[in-house]
């Protein structure tokens, strides 16, 4: 697979960041934060932009239903270390029924140090899976296209 380069979200798409101070223990021996810890940086811009651009991801879960993550990728470009202020910057690239691709550039500084995108499919409680309800679809189509 081709290495991703950083990218930024479609014109008029809404937008969300969020800052990360890199803690100690987020850290390799190597003294690079570890690439798994990339997942869960994504996980945290992921959740802040369903907070801002369509309701808070918990009244996901209090109706049953739930974004089951199907892909992850991640193209790490620099490295990242300790006490480094890592700001991850999160779009929809896109949306269908049931389904949503988010894109993410992650800076440190003027540096970009990775680019990756996230893949997830409406699901319920048990893991069946259904369609993204039409308030929420709708919403995040505004955001995807705020134009």
């Amino acid at each position: 697979m081709a290495r991703r380069e950083p990218v930024g979200p479609p014109a008029g798409a809404a937008t969300s960041s969020v800052k990360h101070r890199v803690s100690f223990y987020e850290t390799d021996a190597m003294g690079i934060v570890h690439h798994a810890n990339f997942v869960n940086f994504l996980e945290r811009a992921r959740v802040v932009y369903m907070d801002e651009h369509d309701r808070p991801y918990r009244e996901y879960i209090e109706r049953g239903l739930h974004f089951a993550t199907t892909r992850v990728e991640v193209d790490y470009l620099r490295p990242v270390r300790f006490d480094d202020v890592l700001v991850v910057h999160v779009w929809i690239e896109t949306l269908r029924g049931a389904s949503l691709r988010m894109g993410y550039a992650l800076r440190c500084g003027e540096a970009a140090v990775a680019v990756a995108a996230t893949e997830h499919a409406m699901v319920d409680g048990d893991g069946r899976p259904r369609r993204i309800p039409r308030e929420h679809r709708d919403r995040l189509r505004a955001a995807l296209h705020l134009s």
